[in-house]
């Protein structure tokens, strides 16, 4: 794909007519005269349920219209929740192709495992919807491509789930290190300790009856999938663009992070968060050279990404203010650590939602420049000044990032008009950072560095590298080359 600046791609997309025919049609218009959104919620379990449910309906004049997950077992009590609170009955589906038949839903929003992602948002463009996509929005660079494209060929909007894109803080800290608050700015490190338990290993098939399947993290603790569970579920369909394999519960809910048919590992689980911020405060686009290394370490379980990994990124300086390159780093770990930067402080124990499953995690990004460096967060930043690293500006958050990001994509819509999304999480935006990655996976697997083509979104000289910049689809499941 050609090189394409913010700017260009901004005029491109506000311009851009719909054309072409979709699977489903397009329609012009949408909502009512008092301009109510109408959203759908695409996955409904863990962040589907925790954030999109639940704050979808706190915006004014936004209703949670439907509900759409392969999982029906979990309907009964996210409906409950719905009108337990005064919200309307929202419409279930288990396919998301009748879900996009629904001429009354203006949107979606999508929280099912990444290998799902772009597909979804594709589809929904095409069927004349907006689509707000957890990160990363992509599980290879080929669906980060094919987005942008149909984004701009459908004229509808693409917003990446960065929250920390709408967090005061994080904007205030960017702020000041565009404005030299730490002089120079030559290396950004992003970190991610999260403790991770084994995931353990399992046969194929459905569980024995009574055998409770305890998941370590964003689980129901408890839950075994019996025969009589799994009859609720549409396999097929939470399969989708991924190879056909048997039911493992290891390949099902949550877990799947940590299988590379369907998640990215915690370098894309938490880490695209870190890496978008650190990019972010570097005001980089895309590297020149990647290098990650790795592997699986301590438990011998089904898990196959990584659980340590150290990525690095070179950025060229004919991208920068400043006149030498910039190097963005990026490191996992799962267990034992020392508290990097003090980013643990804030941290408390959530072992009930198992988003925090240890007051040890140490997450966030350090900035180093040639007059100080920046701690930096989702909800709070630090600066230290000079040889004495001296105190300087701090903040801590006030919003709520996440209410702030649904709002954002809210009023995007309602408008239909990408610009307001301009380094707040639009689909430029999460591709490049989705890219990263990407091209550490990609290094990590092959065991190499990579020289990358920037302008032609190539590896140069790799022919292995460049085969994973896609992956193979499964029938009908297909993130089509021409959107």
């Amino acid at each position: 794909m050609p090189k394409q600046t913010r700017r260009q791609f901004m005029k491109t997309t506000t311009a851009a007519a719909i054309t072409g025919l979709s699977l489903w049609g397009t329609k012009q218009s949408w909502a009512g005269a008092n301009d109510r959104v109408n959203i759908a919620v695409v996955g409904i379990r863990g962040q589907g349920f925790a954030s999109h449910i639940k704050k979808y309906p706190t915006l004014e004049n936004v209703h949670v219209t439907a509900l759409c997950d392969v999982d029906a077992n979990l309907f009964p009590t996210r409906v409950k929740w719905l009108v337990e609170n005064g919200y309307p009955k929202p419409k279930l589906y288990q396919d998301i192709r009748k879900l996009l038949e629904n001429k009354d839903i203006d949107a979606i929003s999508v929280a099912t495992p990444n290998h799902w992602h772009a597909l979804a948002g594709i589809w929904a463009l095409q069927a004349g919807k907006h689509a707000h996509l957890e990160k990363p929005f992509t599980h290879n660079i080929f669906e980060g491509q094919k987005l942008i494209e149909a984004a701009q060929k459908y004229n509808r909007i693409v917003h990446h789930g960065t929250e920390s894109r709408s967090s005061d803080s994080c904007r205030r800290g960017i702020e000041l290190l565009q404005q030299g608050i730490i002089g120079e700015i030559y290396l950004a490190k992003g970190l991610c300790y999260k403790w991770r338990n084994s995931i353990g290993t399992y046969p194929d098939g459905p569980m024995a009856p009574g055998n409770g399947w305890q998941q370590n993290v964003a689980g129901t603790p408890g839950t075994a999938y019996t025969e009589e569970y799994l009859k609720n579920v549409d396999y097929n369909i939470w399969l989708g663009p991924a190879p056909k394999r048997p039911f493992n519960p290891n390949r099902f809910h949550y877990n799947w992070h940590w299988n590379y048919d369907y998640g990215n590992g915690d370098i894309g689980n938490q880490g695209v968060h870190e890496m978008d911020i650190a990019r972010w405060g570097l005001g980089v686009d895309k590297p020149t050279k990647v290098m990650s290394i790795g592997g699986h370490f301590m438990f011998d379980d089904a898990q196959n990404t990584a659980n340590t990994q150290i990525a690095v990124f070179e950025f060229p300086a004919d991208m920068q203010h400043g006149d030498k390159k910039k190097i963005l780093q990026f490191e996992v770990r799962p267990w034992i650590t020392n508290n990097e930067g003090r980013l643990a402080d804030s941290f408390q124990d959530d072992s009930a939602t198992g988003y925090m499953t240890s007051s040890a995690n140490v997450i966030g990004d350090i900035f180093y420049g040639t007059e100080g460096f920046m701690v930096m967060k989702s909800n709070y930043f630090k600066v230290f000044l000079g040889k004495k690293r001296e105190p300087g500006p701090t903040m801590r958050e006030t919003n709520n990032a996440d209410h702030d990001h649904y709002q954002l994509f809210v009023n995007a819509v309602r408008a239909n008009d990408p610009k307001m999304l301009q380094g707040r999480g639009s689909v430029l935006d999460g591709h490049l950072s989705c890219s990263l990655v990407h091209l550490a996976n990609i290094s990590y697997r092959l065991g190499r560095s990579l020289e990358w083509d920037s302008e032609k979104e190539r590896a140069r000289h790799d022919k292995q590298a460049n085969k994973m910049l896609k992956r193979n689809y499964r029938k009908p499941f297909e993130v089509p080359e021409k959107v």
